[in-house]
């Protein structure tokens, strides 16, 4: 066979199927961009709470102590829970209970939202 008429036979991709390609790669990459702050923010919240949840000096001190000294630790880390009953801090015969639940809603496009929930609990045992 001649080599010019292999050459002939193979051809690249088209017009239209790079064209898909690329809008899919954008619109998944739309959505992890826009995704990824309430997630980030989450992981901070989540790692403050965990962090006085083992923290036996801070375990031993009031439930308005501890919550004051929560409120600061997200404003020194630049974060916010969406109102104040995301965290329920409950005491149990000496057993604290940090539970975490939440939502946040997140703008997509025109007038699509995505909701994204979390929902932890952390227990801690006062010294």
């Amino acid at each position: 066979m001649d080599k010019q008429m292999i050459y002939a036979r193979q051809t690249g991709a088209s017009f239209f199927a790079t064209l898909f390609v690329v809008l899919s790669v954008g619109f998944f990459m739309t959505v992890a961009f826009k995704l990824f702050t309430p997630y980030w923010d989450h992981k901070t919240i989540s790692s403050v709470v965990k962090a006085t949840s083992e923290d036996r000096e801070e375990l031993a001190r009031p439930l308005a102590q501890i919550r004051t000294n929560i409120n600061r630790k997200f404003q020194i880390n630049q974060v916010a829970l969406p109102d104040r009953d995301a965290l329920k801090i409950t005491d149990q015969a000496g057993i604290l209970t940090f539970h975490l639940q939440y939502e946040v809603r997140v703008p997509m496009f025109f007038n699509v939202d995505a909701v994204v929930k979390f929902e932890e609990t952390y227990e801690g045992r006062r010294p």
